[in-house]
């Protein structure tokens, strides 16, 4: 989906998203429900815990290793490069580094500032980039409410 800022090659050299600081949770992944059952059964050690708001994500509270809130912990997922097939992906990895938000009674669109591909390259082309997915992103939220989370006043909303 992000082919034009973002290279695959890219992406898996740097593998940034696909770890969680403790103190970063809120950047995992969310699936939809309808992927879950699927992943199991292609992946049975998966583990997933459902949030507060009904959304799911990954289990890795057991990777940390200390209280250290810059520890980072892994996404079962990715064995140098992402192991799940393109349709059970969660979208936030799709859309990845932009993350749609709930703001005030609509939705946005946001680059995540923790991707270090952004400080290298320009965000004007990240933008441009973001203008023609939010469309996408927005009718799946429709769908999948689940996956939007809250607003993040640290995010850049793309307008």
């Amino acid at each position: 989906m992000l082919k034009d800022v973002l290279s695959p090659g890219d992406c898996a050299k740097c593998g940034f998203c696909c770890s969680f600081r403790r103190q970063s949770l809120h950047l995992t992944p969310l699936f939809a429900r309808e992927t879950v059952d699927e992943i199991s059964r292609l992946h049975p050690e998966a583990r997933f815990k459902t949030l507060p708001n009904g959304a799911v994500t990954i289990n890795i509270d057991d990777q940390y290793r200390t209280g250290d809130s810059e520890e980072e912990a892994p996404c079962p997922f990715n064995k140098k490069g992402c192991i799940l097939p393109g349709h059970l992906k969660p979208f936030d990895c799709k859309l990845w580094p932009f993350r749609l938000m709930r703001r005030g009674d609509g939705l946005a669109l946001a680059l995540v500032p923790t991707c270090p591909w952004i400080e290298k390259d320009d965000t004007a082309k990240f933008k441009a980039t973001a203008l023609s997915v939010a469309k996408e992103a927005m009718d799946y939220a429709k769908d999948h409410p689940e996956i939007v989370i809250e607003y993040r006043a640290d995010y850049q909303v793309v307008e």
